[in-house]
């Protein structure tokens, strides 16, 4: 994961990437990682507690930053009988499972094995604990196929496809509504589901979970992350006219879309007034504040832009250049969108 980086100077405002996003605390504890010191993950954790819903956005960064190194190994070494490290120990072996997978590096078959087996003596220390079923659920993207029986389960909504819905079924039963779980999800039936399908079966599975979210839940804004993927993949296609296509921005004002914007804005956004017990996910933001632009409401966007403060991501941003795989272009269009909006 990037480290901290800005804009080119001359234009005053500099955006900010930052895993840490919005969270102050876990800042901290990613730059002592990056320093190669684990006392500072360890200590968060233990203040986190069982806030699942902060547990869970920690880890995930921190697993992410962590994975590079040895740092939870040494960790690990240190105070063996630490249940957080064994639970980070399974972020961070998930998460070179999941770099092994995109690779294709001979040994990601061995690290998905060692990741499977790391997920289940964290669920064995940490019984309460819904991230470790998390860091399951993360891995069934790597079952393309669908070769693993608990990947084929039947959905809990008749018209979705299956999937691995007894995983999110144990994660529910820990923390209902946790982001990363539904996340995950709508991530395996973009990976494990094929051409056009995956795009369908993505929509349909993001926009039921809005249908039932309930007011300040952040799943209210996954539908847009599947509409930003669905357009990935239709600028991504040869047979069209390309990525620079206003066509694709425009169906962003018009309905569904457009209704899912607002009900992202109006259930989520707004009931929190910038605030709650959890810093706001800049991701979220940062798709919020794209779909809002895009359909045109430029008031509501700039709100969403004043909450980001300084930070930014790369998506969705980055699909809607000719180069998706520059960030600096992703900058571009975003400082473009934040100007608009805030001049407005």
């Amino acid at each position: 994961m990037a480290r901290e980086t800005t804009a080119p100077a001359g234009g005053g405002f500099r955006p900010v990437h930052h895993p840490a996003g919005l969270d102050d605390a876990l800042r901290i504890a990613v730059e002592e990682v990056w320093a190669g010191r684990w006392m500072a993950m360890r200590d968060l954790l233990e203040r986190t507690g069982a806030d699942w819903a902060l547990r869970t956005a920690r880890t995930q960064v921190l697993g992410a930053v962590a994975a590079g190194s040895t740092i939870v190994e040494a960790w690990a070494a240190e105070e063996g009988h630490s249940v957080d490290a064994r639970v980070m120990w399974a972020r961070v072996v998930v998460q070179r499972a999941q770099r092994a997978h995109r690779q294709r590096h001979p040994e990601a078959v061995h690290l998905e094995h060692q990741a499977r087996e790391a997920c289940r003596l964290a669920v064995e220390a940490a019984p309460a604990d819904p991230v470790p079923w998390i860091c399951l659920l993360t891995l069934a993207s790597l079952d393309e196929r669908q070769e693993r029986p608990e990947h084929q389960l039947q959905p809990w909504e008749i018209m979705l496809p299956p999937g691995p819905w007894g995983l999110l079924s144990r994660i529910w039963e820990r923390d209902q509504c946790n982001r990363e779980a539904f996340h995950r999800m709508l991530q395996f039936f973009q990976a494990c589901t094929t051409g056009a399908a995956a795009s369908v079966s993505a929509v349909d599975f993001a926009r039921w979970v809005a249908s039932w979210a309930p007011a300040g839940s952040a799943l209210l804004v996954l539908p847009l992350f599947a509409y930003a993927d669905l357009h990935r993949r239709q600028a991504a296609d040869p047979r069209g006219q390309g990525r620079s296509d206003a066509l694709l921005r425009s169906q962003w004002s018009v309905d569904p879309i457009r209704s899912e914007t607002l009900r992202a804005y109006r259930g989520w956004f707004a009931t929190l007034g910038h605030g709650g017990h959890a810093p706001l996910s800049v991701p979220d933001l940062s798709h919020l504040a794209f779909a809002m632009w895009s359909a045109r409401h430029y008031a509501e966007a700039a709100e969403v832009f004043a909450a980001m403060g300084a930070h930014t991501a790369v998506q969705p941003w980055a699909s809607f250049t000719d180069d998706p795989s520059r960030p600096d272009l992703a900058t571009e269009e975003f400082l473009r969108a934040r100007r608009h909006c805030l001049g407005a």
